[in-house]
C-alpha cells in the first residue's frame, strides 16, 4: 500500500480517561509528553475543556491553565488540541471554556452527534472567531447512510472547521466502508478528513490505512489503544508501520518506555476487545453500556451478549416470572453479602438466626448460600446478575434447596437465564420501589425483598466494603453499594445496621456477639 506522508493525533489522555476517570499519574503523563515529543506525532488530544459536573471528573476532563502550561512545556513542538462535547458546550459558552486556551492550544475538536449538527455549527463559528483551529468529531459513521441528511449541511462548515473527522463510534466499519464513506463526504465538501477508528473488529489498522489512502489527511491513536470500550488503533503500532514502509521515522527508546508503563494500566483496567464488544461492534450496539457491564464485572459474557442479542431484535425480555407477593410475615430479616466475614462469624450469626423467632434470611447473591444451607429458616436468593450460575457452582445439585428465587422486575436488560433446576422456585420482584440506582444489583435486590416481605428490621452481614486502594471494579461496587444503602436507609420506620465490621458509612453496627 503506497501512502503518502499523513498527518497523526494521539489522544491517549482524552480517550484513555474513560478508563481512569481522566486522572493519570503524573509521572506517567510526564513519560509520556516526553515519547510525544521525540516521536513524528504531530497533534496530541490532551483532553476535554467542560463545564462544571456534578459528578467527580479528574484532571484532564478540565483541563485547568495550569495543566495546558504544564504539557504544553513537556512537548513545547507538539500542537496541543482539547475536545468539547457539544452538547454540553453551547455556543454561548465557549468564550468561557476556551479564553484561558489562547497561545497554548491549537485545534478545538467538537464531538457532534448528526442530529445537532446545526447547533454545532453555531458552537464551531464561535470558536473559529477566537482563532483556533476547528474539527468536528460526527460520530455513528457506521450508521451515516441510513441517517444522511446532515451531510447536506457539510457547505456551511467552509471556512469554519478546518477538519472532519469520520468517527466509527461502534467499532463495526470495514474498508469497503471507509471507501464508501470517504468518496461520498469528499463529494460534499472539500474540507480536509480525518478518521477515528474503534478496534471492536480488530480493524482499527487496516480500516485507518484504508482512509488515509481514500485521503483522509489526518488519524487518531492512542498508546496501547487505549480507550473506551474496546479501545483504538494502537500508536505504536501504526508508528512502527509508517516507519517500516518510510512514510515517517520514530525512535523507539522512549516509545517503548512509555507503552511498558501504559501496559501495567491496561493489566488493571483490561481494555481491549472481547466477545461483548465484538459483538456491539458487528451490530453497531453502543459500546458504552457494554463497557459498564465489564467494568462491574457482575455478568458473565453469556449474559452480556443475551442482552445485545435482545437489543438487535429490539426485545424487552426473554422471559416472564410470577411476581413475589408482598405480605407481612417477618419482623426482621438478616441479608447476607459476600464479604469474608459472613464465614469468620457464621457459627455466631447461625446462632443469632436461631434465637430471633420472626425472621427470614435473604442472601444478596450466592457466594456464601453452601454456608447457611442448614439453617432451618426460610431463605430468599437474590439472583441478579450472574448469581444464577454461581447458585449452582455453590449448591452443586439444586434438589438440595427449597428456597426462593428472587429476580429483578421485568424487563431485566440483561435478559433473563434460569437453569432448569429452579424454574419452579423463581420469582421475579414487581417493582424496585426505593432506589432508582440499580435494579441489577443483588443488595437491591435483597433490600427490597425485605421490604415486600414487611420487616421492621434488617440486619446486614458480610457487607464488609473496601480497602482504601480499589480497581475499579471495587470502586464501582462500593459506590453503587453505598447509594443504595443510603436510598434505604431514608425509610424511617425501618431499622438498618451492620452486624459485622463494616466500611460503609451512614449504617448503625450492631455486634453480632452482642446480640446473641
Amino acid at each position: 500500500m503506497k501512502l503518502k506522508k499523513i498527518r497523526i493525533l494521539d489522544c491517549t489522555l482524552r480517550d484513555g480517561g474513560y478508563y481512569t476517570n481522566w486522572d493519570f499519574d503524573q509521572e506517567l503523563v510526564t513519560e509520556y509528553c516526553m515519547a510525544m515529543e521525540d516521536s513524528p506525532v504531530e497533534y496530541v488530544e490532551i483532553g476535554y475543556r467542560s463545564k462544571h459536573m456534578n459528578t467527580y471528573l479528574g484532571e484532564y476532563f478540565y483541563c485547568p491553565e495550569y495543566v495546558l502550561n504544564r504539557l504544553k512545556g513537556l512537548m513545547p513542538s507538539k500542537k496541543l488540541v482539547l475536545i468539547l462535547n457539544e452538547k454540553d458546550s453551547p455556543a454561548s459558552k465557549a468564550e468561557e471554556l476556551l479564553a484561558s486556551c489562547k497561545g497554548k492550544v491549537t485545534l478545538i475538536r467538537i464531538a457532534v452527534d448528526p442530529n445537532n449538527f446545526e447547533r454545532a455549527i453555531k458552537l464551531a463559528k464561535v470558536v473559529k472567531n477566537m482563532d483556533f483551529e476547528v474539527a468536528f468529531n460526527i460520530m455513528y459513521m457506521s450508521n451515516w447512510n441510513n441517517d444522511s441528511d446532515f451531510l447536506d449541511q457539510l457547505d456551511d462548515l467552509d471556512g469554519v472547521v478546518d477538519f472532519i473527522y469520520m468517527v466509527d463510534s461502534f467499532g463495526g466499519v470495514m474498508p469497503e466502508d471507509i471507501k464508501q464513506t470517504v468518496n461520498l463526504v469528499k463529494s460534499k465538501t472539500s474540507i480536509p478528513l480525518g478518521f477515528h477508528g474503534h478496534n471492536n473488529l480488530e480493524m482499527a489498522l487496516s480500516n485507518t490505512l484504508t482512509a488515509v489512502k481514500e485521503g483522509c489527511e489526518i488519524v487518531d491513536a492512542t498508546i496501547t489503544g487505549m480507550g473506551r470500550g474496546a479501545g483504538n488503533l494502537r500508536t505504536e503500532l501504526l508508528l512502527t508501520y509508517l516507519d517500516s514502509i518510510g512514510v515517517l521515522r520514530q525512535r523507539f527508546s522512549k516509545l517503548s518506555a512509555t507503552v511498558s508503563s501504559f501496559e501495567k494500566l491496561k493489566e488493571k483496567y483490561k481494555w481491549g476487545s472481547s466477545l461483548p464488544y465484538i459483538f456491539s461492534g458487528a451490530h453497531s450496539l453502543p459500546q458504552k453500556q457494554v463497557m459498564e457491564w465489564v467494568v462491574m464485572n457482575r455478568y458473565p459474557i453469556s449474559s452480556m451478549l443475551n442482552a445485545l442479542t435482545n437489543q438487535k431484535e429490539s426485545v424487552q425480555d426473554n422471559a416472564r416470572l410470577n411476581t413475589l407477593e408482598s405480605t407481612s410475615i417477618f419482623k426482621s430479616a438478616v441479608i447476607i453479602g459476600g464479604g469474608k466475614s459472613v464465614k469468620n462469624h457464621s457459627t455466631a450469626i447461625k446462632k443469632l438466626i436461631e434465637k430471633k423467632e420472626s425472621v427470614c434470611l435473604i442472601h444478596a447473591g450466592a457466594r456464601n448460600v453452601s454456608t447457611y444451607l442448614d439453617v432451618d429458616k426460610k431463605q430468599y436468593y437474590s439472583l441478579a446478575g450472574s448469581e444464577s450460575d454461581k447458585l449452582l457452582k455453590q449448591i452443586g445439585d439444586f434438589s438440595r434447596i427449597s428456597q426462593t428465587c428472587v429476580y429483578p422486575p421485568y424487563p431485566r436488560r440483561m435478559g433473563t437465564s434460569i437453569p432448569e433446576g429452579i424454574k419452579h422456585l423463581s420469582r421475579e420482584l414487581k417493582s424496585m420501589d426505593f432506589t432508582s440506582v440499580s435494579e441489577d444489583s443483588p443488595l437491591a435486590v435483597s433490600l427490597q425483598v425485605a421490604l415486600n416481605l414487611e420487616v421492621e428490621e434488617i440486619l446486614l452481614a458480610g457487607f464488609d466494603g473496601y480497602d482504601t486502594t480499589l480497581d475499579q471494579t471495587q470502586f464501582a461496587l462500593a459506590k453503587e453499594n453505598q447509594e443504595i444503602l443510603n436510598d434505604v436507609l431514608k425509610i424511617s420506620k425501618l431499622t438498618v445496621k451492620s452486624i459485622t465490621d463494616t466500611k460503609y458509612k451512614n449504617i448503625g453496627i450492631a455486634s453480632v456477639y452482642s446480640l446473641i
